[in-house]
């Protein structure tokens, strides 16, 4: 039997972990996270599989991990968290788990493009310092939704625009049939969209995927919804386009180092809207994904 250690719980997770894990599932230790890179070897000494959910493990950390055999990573962008090459080339395996929260991200996705609309966020932070702005926003009803991407997530977020009203469009890297909505080419969703939202995974093939050369395509004023992974946008890119009003609003779940830091260049701009990597997070979700990782631990 595995010897497992979930790494890096939090207090919102653990109360949810706690009424999935089951006397009759394996042994698993928690460890209360966040865990910096310097402290993770010792940390998960003794321990040959890790369930993860925001803990770095560089090629140099993999290497002093010598009982390491197993990463179960709680969702599907381990590439973000995870050196894969690394892992691979030292014998560890690492396990990824999709479906889990496919309603829960795109109602959350849904849910940025309101706020982007209206300037939710804005408005909120202004009113709570004494401030008071009524700002002219955009109404959806009849726009044009561009999903990019017609995974799970996809295909939910296209379902839940068609109900507000939104003329949905989609854009998929393979062909597909049978879709519910239009499948037109990316120069056409890009020139199209009022409204982009993005679902791709994180990969060599879609690194840096939103760059100059798409953006210039976009409507001017376009806003951009980010509940992938933040390497999909070409970050210098997309901060000149909202510096010229390009792109009017850019609206993300998703950060290049999570937690955020004060270096964050999003964190200077006004015409974003920002959350902390919570799209998957709901009882609903977790549970359905807390079970699948104990699965996967039990799996080896």
């Amino acid at each position: 039997m595995p010897k497992t250690l979930f790494i890096d719980s939090t207090p919102d997770i653990d109360p949810v972990w706690k009424r999935v894990h089951k006397p009759s599932d394996i042994p698993v230790d928690v460890n209360m996270g966040p865990v910096e890179g310097d402290a993770v070897p010792a940390v998960v000494a003794g321990y040959d599989t890790v369930i993860n959910d925001a803990t770095y493990f560089t090629e140099e950390t993999l290497k002093r991990c010598p009982d390491l055999r197993h990463i179960v990573f709680l969702g599907t962008g381990a590439a973000s968290f995870v050196d894969l090459a690394a892992a691979a080339r030292l014998g560890i395996k690492v396990s990824t788990i999709s479906g889990y929260g496919d309603t829960t991200v795109a109602e959350h996705a849904m849910g940025l493009v309101f706020a982007a609309a209206r300037h939710i966020g804005t408005m909120h932070a202004l009113m709570k310092t004494g401030g008071w702005r009524p700002m002219q926003g955009m109404e959806l009803r009849g726009k044009t939704l561009g999903v990019v991407g017609l995974g799970g997530i996809g295909r939910e977020m296209a379902r839940i625009a068609s109900g507000v009203g939104l003329q949905v469009v989609a854009w998929n890297r393979s062909p597909r049939g049978g879709e519910a909505v239009p499948l037109v080419g990316l120069d056409e969703l890009l020139a199209r969209s009022d409204v982009i939202s993005l679902h791709l995974g994180l990969n060599d093939q879609t690194r840096g995927f939103l760059d100059a050369a798409k953006i210039v395509k976009t409507k001017r004023g376009v806003i951009v919804v980010n509940t992938a992974r933040a390497g999909v946008v070409d970050e210098p890119a997309l901060l000149a386009a909202l510096a010229s009003g390009q792109v009017g609003h850019y609206a993300t779940d998703v950060y290049s180092r999570e937690p955020v830091g004060p270096e964050e260049p999003l964190l200077r701009e006004a015409n974003v809207t920002l959350t902390a990597h919570a799209g998957y997070n709901t009882p609903e979700a977790a549970m359905t994904m807390y079970r699948r990782a104990i699965d996967l631990a039990a799996a080896g």
